[in-house]
Formats: C-alpha cells, sequence, structure tokens
C-alpha cells in the first residue's frame, strides 16, 4: 500500500526513528528530508540518516556531515564529507551496531568509480572502500561482525567482517551475486533474524535473502525504480520502501511504499558523535 503519497523525484534512505515511531525519508534531487506531512528544504542534495537522540538526526549532505534538530529543523556541521569534491554526492548510508555511521558517496552523474564508501565513529571520518560507482547496500547483522554493501553495477553484495568496534577486517566477499539477472541492487536491510532485504532497481520489488544468501520470498510495489526499505512501525514488521519517479510516468512513481510482514526487523542503532 502507499504509506505517504508525496511524489519523489529519488526518493531515498527511509529511517525508522525507534523512539520516536516516526519514518523519515529523503528526495535526493529535490534537497528534501520528509517525514508524514511534513518537509524540510536544503540547498544541496542528502541522502541518508541515523538518530542520535530522541530529537536530533546524523544527516549526510552533498558535502558533509550534519547534526539536525527534528524540532526546529535547525542543522550544523559535524564534519567536511568529500566537500572539496564538486563531482560527488551522498548516497546509501545507515548506522552499524556499534554506533558508527556508514555513508556511500557517488558521482552526481554516476561517474565511473568517482565515489566510496566512508565510515563516521566517535568523531573519525575514514575511507574505507573505493573506487565505488554507486554505494548501496550497507546494513548489517544483529551481532555487528559482519557488514554488507554493494557497487550496484557489479549486480554483486559484498559482506565484510568487522572488529568488535565495527572497523572492517579483511577484504570483503561475495554474499549474492545477481549478475545473472535483471535485478540491480540497491538499498538494504538485515532484519532480526539475520535476513537481508534488499530494493532492486527498475523491477519494483523487495527481495528476501536468508544469512547464508539463499532467496526467501519478495515483496512487490507499483514502483517501478524501488530504491531502499526499512523496517518500523510499533512491532517493527512493517516493511517500508522508497521509489523514485525519476524518468518514469505514472501516479505511483516516487511514493513511498508500506507493506505489513511476518517478518521483524532490527532496531535501528543510534549513532555515536
Amino acid at each position: 500500500m502507499i504509506y505517504d503519497n508525496t511524489q519523489c523525484q529519488l526518493g531515498e534512505g527511509p529511517l525508522w526513528h525507534p523512539l520516536r515511531k516516526q519514518l523519515f525519508w529523503f528526495d535526493i534531487l529535490g534537497n528534501r528530508l520528509h517525514t508524514k506531512g511534513q518537509h524540510w528544504q536544503f540547498d544541496e542534495y542528502l541522502s541518508a540518516a541515523g538518530w542520535l537522540d530522541e530529537s536530533s538526526l546524523i544527516i549526510a549532505t552533498s558535502t558533509a556531515l550534519r547534526h539536525f534538530d527534528i524540532s526546529t529543523g535547525e542543522h550544523k556541521l559535524i564534519m567536511p564529507l568529500e566537500a572539496d569534491n564538486a563531482v560527488t554526492r551522498s548516497n546509501d548510508g545507515r548506522a552499524d551496531p556499534q554506533g558508527g555511521f556508514w555513508i556511500g558517496t557517488m558521482g552526481i552523474n554516476a561517474e565511473e568509480g568517482a565515489g566510496a564508501i566512508y565510515r563516521y565513529y566517535k568523531g573519525e571520518l575514514r575511507q574505507l572502500f573505493a573506487p565505488i560507482t554507486i554505494s548501496n547496500a550497507i546494513c548489517f547483522v544483529p551481532d555487528g561482525r559482519t557488514a554488507y554493501f554493494t557497487d550496484t553495477p557489479t549486480q554483486q553484495i559484498l559482506r565484510v567482517t568487522l572488529d568488535k568496534e565495527g572497523w572492517p577486517i579483511g577484504e570483503p566477499a561475495l554474499h549474492i551475486d545477481l549478475q545473472a539477472t535483471d535485478f540491480r541492487p540497491d538499498g538494504a536491510v538485515v532484519d532480526a533474524a539475520g535476513n537481508l532485504w534488499n530494493a532492486q532497481w527498475g523491477v519494483g520489488r523487495i527481495a528476501g535473502y536468508d544469512p547464508q544468501g539463499n532467496f526467501i520470498e519478495s515483496f512487490n510495489f507499483a514502483a517501478q525504480q524501488t530504491s531502499c526499505p526499512a523496517f518500523g512501525g510499533d512491532d517493527l514488521r512493517t516493511l517500508f520502501c522508497s521509489s523514485a519517479a525519476v524518468g518514469l510516468d505514472g501516479a505511483e512513481q516516487g511514493k513511498t511504499f508500506a507493506v505489513e510482514t511476518h517478518y521483524t526487523g532490527q532496531a535501528e542503532h543510534p549513532v555515536i558523535l
């Protein structure tokens, strides 16, 4: 079903705030942060968030990580993010169980290899993986010892082991290979049982995979360009999905959807500044 009728040119980054019981999401091309019945306008691209406390978020924009006050709409600089690179913007991001915030960048026009994946943790921003063309599918198993991510054009979701503080150990390995399919992996989230739920761009679906990477089932949506999932609702069994209208016609394109499932999500982890 349609959760919110706002049509986003490039809907992304849905985040269920577990304390507020409230969904936030972005329209990257519209420079907007949305919640149901309200939006905040920015003067640059923004794409992903984590929660800091009941009243504030960390938000990734095209040039920075910013501290956002939900009640006032005010935001202030935490740290620059590729601020000296006019080619790139932020894209997919998510908080890990240790309190770090992972954020990917990409070329504004999807320039090959222009992006990277970073981790912000307790005041430090460290580049983890580069070059990346379209960073996506950043998500984490519940025990915090494995991270997933993709470079969408490769059609491969990778996994990497994390240490106790959440930093990667060793080289990423293949987890899910979609190269023989029409599925292009976009945003993803892991539920409480360790299943990975991946929005697949261009085919209007979120597909689920068990901890071994085997397909479980999929949920289909009226919007073709499904971009990112998030679990939320009072019992964390509602699966939300953002989508993008850019380049398409149709009333359902770019809207934000919700479907009830029998899977239980993880509560999103707070980011430690």
